[in-house]
């Protein structure tokens, strides 16, 4: 079994609490925020599920989680775990189903804020490969202000493998990338089954991975933009891409 760890920030200890109250340890709160609303509920959470609670100074809470950015709230817990890659095939099977996938997203940040955009867009799952990607560590869990909890996110094998299938499943499959070849988002139907490639910013998709894409499509920007600035960051990106395929099912 993986070690346990430090989560920390009230939106992403409240989402684990919630979702899988059974992985807390010990909840540790900084000296002087007891009486913050939002920790009291963390409190409240947490003894109902026979969670320890324990306080420490503002320092001490950084040097467990190694993070300033713990917002008084610091929970020692089980890791999260990726789902399992059967549950493709039910999701697959949904008639409009959305899935996100991220090929070689190994910043934390950005996949953290990948995930946040995921669950406020309706995804019904994240798919990334098991190297090259960033890990479910806490900095993940922070910045996905508990989205991370929330969403099935599934680590693959061979990421090519799994496109084809999705795709012989019915699931189409759109790569974004910066190349002639490519289709202003919006002019392409992402309603349906769809599948959502985003590559890394420096390198894009992987060229096995843009093969496997059924069509390439690219996020217009004004003329005065485009020569100047090549891409956008890819969390940024992954919001306004999965904003249009909303746009368009609703």
């Amino acid at each position: 079994m993986a070690k346990p760890t430090y989560f920390y920030g009230i939106h992403a200890v409240d989402a684990l609490l919630k979702m899988r109250p059974l992985d807390g340890l010990s909840l540790f709160i900084q000296k002087g925020r007891e009486s913050d609303d939002s920790i009291q509920a963390l409190i409240s959470e947490a003894q109902a599920n026979g969670i320890s609670i324990q306080h420490a100074q503002k320092d001490k809470l950084t040097q467990l989680c190694a993070s300033p950015q713990h917002q008084g709230v610091v929970l020692h817990a089980r890791p999260m775990s990726f789902a399992d890659e059967t549950e493709l095939d039910s999701l697959a099977a949904k008639d409009d189903c959305l899935l996100l996938v991220l090929d070689q997203i190994t910043d934390p940040h950005n996949f953290g804020a990948c995930l946040r955009s995921a669950v406020a867009m309706g995804v019904d799952a994240v798919i990334c490969p098991k190297h090259h990607a960033a890990s479910l560590t806490p900095t993940v869990a922070k910045v996905a202000v508990g989205a991370a909890e929330m969403i099935p996110i599934i680590s693959v094998t061979n990421l090519a493998r799994t496109l084809s299938q999705l795709k012989q499943a019915g699931v189409f499959v759109f790569g974004t990338a910066l190349d002639d070849e490519a289709k202003p988002i919006h002019e392409c139907d992402l309603t349906g089954k769809v599948a959502l490639v985003m590559g890394s910013e420096g390198e894009g998709m992987r060229r096995l991975t843009s093969e496997h894409c059924d069509e390439l499509v690219f996020i217009p920007m004004p003329g005065n933009a485009q020569g100047q600035l090549q891409s956008l960051n890819v969390s940024v990106a992954t919001g306004m891409a999965l904003y249009e395929v909303v746009r368009q099912r609703l």
